[in-house]
């Protein structure tokens, strides 16, 4: 049976079950946008939020700044139909980003809890877009095989962390830590120390 992300699936996992909780995220949240503004230079203005779910980032990245421009991107027909409106949530799966035609790169991409779960094929041609979609800073949290996962373990591909450090930076981001990476406009100026190795 294909899995389905509709309203039991985050009922689930994000109510009942409370994995991380609002807490978590919210510090999340501030890791990304202070890591952003510091590399940046100036205040975040824009975000993609990849494979988005329900939206969660948008309250706690709206509450720290704001002004900024947010947009969501899905494949749960539930999340889209539900929140679409209200939270700026646009459905599309991950490997068709590029049908995404924005006039100006974001600031700053997300895409959280999402690439584990996609087959080899679909992730590979969605991260083919991220280094056009965004010239700031990518937050991009992915369990590898090893890690202790607590959570959804369905469909789960495990790859090892090395599968993960190719793929992203093939699609030109180089890491900093913490599940942040840096364009490649970005690492282009960073100085030696603000980077591993």
């Amino acid at each position: 049976m294909k899995k389905v992300y509709d309203r039991d699936y985050f009922e689930n996992w994000y109510r009942r079950r409370d994995l991380g909780g609002a807490a978590a995220l919210g510090r999340k949240v501030a890791l990304a946008v202070a890591t952003t503004e510091y590399h940046l230079g100036r205040p975040l203005k824009s975000v993609l939020d990849v494979g988005c779910g329900e939206g969660a980032w948008r309250a706690p990245l709206l509450k720290l700044r704001p002004g900024l421009n947010y947009l969501g991107l899905d494949s749960s027909d539930y999340a889209i139909d539900r929140y679409g409106a209200s939270r700026n949530l646009h459905w599309m799966p991950f490997g068709d980003l590029a049908a995404v035609g924005f006039s100006r790169p974001v600031d700053l991409l997300v895409c959280s809890d999402v690439m584990h779960y996609l087959a080899d094929e679909e992730l590979q041609r969605g991260l083919k877009e991220f280094a056009r979609l965004c010239h700031g800073v990518a937050f991009l949290e992915v369990f590898a095989d090893g890690d202790d996962i607590v959570g959804d373990l369905r469909e789960l591909h495990r790859r090892p962390a090395t599968w993960y450090r190719k793929a992203f930076g093939k699609a030109g981001f180089t890491p900093l830590g913490s599940h942040l990476y840096l364009s490649a406009p970005l690492a282009a100026r960073a100085t030696a120390l603000e980077l591993p190795r």
